[in-house]
């Protein structure tokens, strides 16, 4: 079973006077033009003014990239009409990181952001795949930059249906908007295909496999290379975990940190003597030359 099981409700109310003025940034690492980013734009009209800021192409598990050693192009595209009114809509021919940090630091530099909703990504973030997942990072990048952030995303392979989880990030983010994350937090949301169980599972991160695959071809010329990558390859049963809800058919939501600093070592590392590197001598040269 999960961590803690909460009732939730897709119909939540909320106050238009509230959410009058907030402003909540779009982003994803499927792109801008994906299905997913258009259909969470849409749901979280009504709530807020909603920006898109969004990669120009695909940029699925690039991680937390960003660009320094290249410029970057910044394209206004045709807004997404919703029943709230039209949506803008921007292109950053870059990473998710690249168009978060675009967004807060230029885009709407003068207007102040309350929610950054990464998604709704076109498969799972589960367990390990948060250190891999653009949708994340997308989420990460707004946290480091001050900004409260979700992650969310449909586990669904193919014949993705939006509309369950769009119902849901719309009431889950009109309560977050009432009620402030804590900051450091981001919020990684996982939809089942399938929701089977009304309540909300709130858990850790669990643990799953993929097929260990290289694939070695050859080009026309000659030359070899490689695709890498597997398959889902089956999940860890463990309880608590976002691997377990989602299997059980209950909404995930892993509340995570951006601390990866493991504590438990700090007292056995402490007890290492490492010896024989000449450091002092090092230090004593680099003080020689400072001089």
């Amino acid at each position: 079973m999960p961590n803690l099981i909460v009732a939730i409700g897709f119909s939540c109310c909320y106050s238009e006077k509230m959410t009058a003025r907030k402003t909540i940034l779009v982003s994803n690492d499927d792109g801008f033009q994906a299905e997913g980013i258009r259909a969470l734009a849409q749901a979280l009209s009504p709530l807020a003014n909603v920006i898109v800021v969004a990669p120009q192409s695909n940029q699925s598990a690039v991680s937390h990239a960003i660009s320094l050693k290249r410029p970057l192009r910044l394209s206004q595209q045709p807004p997404l009409f919703s029943d709230a009114g039209p949506i803008e809509v921007y292109s950053v021919d870059g990473t998710p990181s690249d168009s978060v940090y675009m967004a807060i630091n230029h885009v709407l530099k003068h207007r102040p952001i309350d929610l950054i909703v990464s998604g709704i990504n076109h498969g799972g973030n589960l367990g390990d795949d948060v250190f891999y997942s653009g949708t994340v990072s997308a989420a990460r990048e707004g946290i480091l930059l001050g900004v409260p952030a979700i992650a969310i995303s449909l586990v669904a392979n193919h014949a993705y249906n939006f509309q369950p989880a769009c119902a849901f990030v719309k009431s889950f983010c009109a309560q977050l908007l009432a009620n402030a994350l804590p900051a450091g937090v981001l919020l990684n949301v996982n939809v089942p295909k399938i929701i089977t169980k009304k309540e909300l599972a709130i858990t850790a991160l669990g643990r799953h496999d993929y097929t260990r695959e290289v694939e070695r071809r050859v080009d026309p010329r000659g030359e070899e290379y490689f695709w890498i990558g597997g398959q889902w390859n089956g999940y860890r049963d463990l309880s608590g975990t976002d691997c377990k809800a989602i299997a059980e058919g209950y909404i995930s939501v892993t509340p995570l940190n951006l601390n990866l600093t493991n504590d438990a070592m700090l007292p056995w590392l402490s007890t290492l003597q490492v010896q024989d590197y000449a450091c002092a001598d090092l230090y004593q040269k680099a003080e020689n030359i400072s001089r």
